[in-house]
């Protein structure tokens, strides 16, 4: 029997416990710490789900930013799309027909009131003119005659009356006859600005035929349709003793986006509602010293209304469930609780609450989907005054 050396043993039996230890342990590799595989297996085991919190009140990621609502003078403004029209626009047609003999005007000229702008030849009603009032002079001569008759008892009064009244109706032919002839000459009813022509030199005009329309453009009527709610708090401001007093600011926005310079007013309301729509037309009138302002225009009216001591907050401190909109309040005890509130007025980045919230009342600002009803919460105040002035809105 032959036996290994002494020396080879241990070699042996280190690979004996190799074979043993790599099922059962899962051995560190070779070259491999001890300290190293402790610090991945201690990392590992502090590893969270995703969404797990880390503890009570971590929902809270953010600061939670709280302030108070605040009374304050603010402008609400409106905006209806509009149509602009002179206060004057008329149809310049002829009386008579025949031909067009002068244009005494060109198309855009302003025009002074009495100033010739159309002729058409006058040769007939000329003529007839002159037939009449020839005929005229020859009952003058009848009547002379039956007086001096008379004088003399050769006729009676009753044959001179009948020759005054031939007389009178022998006139009235003479001015209908000079009006007519008059109608041939188309002058300019008030001052204004000539439009298009319609017809040239030497056409032919029939009767009523139009040559041109003729504006008025001193003074423009701006014509929009307003709801019934707006049209009750207008009237309320217009309805003023003193008309200087109310607190409606009109301008009027034109198709390049810039304020017309001219201040305007409420000059009618249309006596009826359109049933269909739910609206009643308003006029607003603004004068045009530079004629820029054209018949036809449209625009954009803006109607400015001062809201005097109304309760205002950022319109971001809100939240909207199933068409109502709530704010959180903070209490005494820094409990969140969440209140219905009613919006008088919207306007860019704040509401005009109606009812609901007062000035004392903190709400939160900022963190409104970091809480519930009902939570305890630490948070920052920020003064109204400062947030407001961050927002683009127009007080005073």
């Amino acid at each position: 029997m032959k036996f290994l050396p002494v020396t080879t043993m241990p070699a042996i039996a280190a690979a004996i416990l190799g074979l043993v230890c790599l099922p059962l342990s899962g051995c560190v590799p070779s070259g491999e710490s001890h300290a190293e595989s402790h610090s991945e297996a201690h990392s590992e085991s502090h590893a969270e789900a995703p969404g797990e919190a880390h503890s009570e009140g971590g929902h809270h990621e953010h600061q939670i930013i709280v302030t108070s609502p605040v009374r304050k003078n603010v402008i609400s403004t409106q905006e209806y799309v509009c149509q602009i029209h002179s206060c004057n626009h008329i149809e310049v047609r002829a009386l008579e027909g025949g031909y067009l003999e002068a244009i005494g005007v060109k198309e855009g000229q302003a025009v002074k009131k009495g100033e010739l702008m159309f002729k058409i030849v006058p040769t007939l009603y000329q003529a007839k003119l002159e037939s009449e009032i020839a005929e005229a002079r020859r009952m003058e001569i009848e009547l002379k005659n039956a007086r001096d008759l008379a004088k003399k008892g050769i006729v009676s009064p009753q044959e001179v009356a009948l020759k005054e009244a031939e007389l009178a109706k022998a006139n009235a032919k003479v001015s209908l006859a000079r009006a007519e002839l008059n109608f041939t000459e188309i002058r300019a009813p008030f001052d204004g600005i000539v439009d298009r022509q319609l017809n040239q030199l030497g056409s032919l005009i029939n009767e009523g035929d139009m040559l041109t329309t003729f504006s008025d453009n001193s003074l423009m009527w701006v014509y929009f349709n307003v709801p019934e709610a707006r049209y009750l708090e207008y009237k309320a401001e217009l309805d003023q003793k003193d008309s200087e007093v109310h607190n409606l600011k009109i301008e009027l926005e034109l198709a390049n986006g810039k304020i017309f310079p001219q201040p305007g007013k409420i000059g009618a309301i249309e006596a009826d509602f359109n049933n269909t729509t739910g609206n009643i037309s308003f006029r607003a009138d603004f004068e045009n010293p530079t004629s820029l302002l054209r018949n036809g225009q449209t625009g954009t009216i803006l109607i400015h209304r001062e809201l005097k001591n109304v309760v205002v907050i950022p319109q971001r401190a809100t939240f909207e469930i199933l068409d109502k909109r709530y704010a959180y309040v903070v209490d005494k005890d820094n409990v969140v609780h969440q209140r219905d509130i009613t919006i008088d007025t919207v306007l860019e980045d704040i509401f005009v609450i109606d009812k609901g919230l007062d000035k004392g009342d903190k709400i939160i600002l900022e963190g409104i989907r970091q809480v519930r009803d009902g939570d305890k919460i630490e948070y920052e105040f920020q003064a109204p005054e400062k947030v407001l002035s961050d927002l683009k809105y127009h007080a005073e």
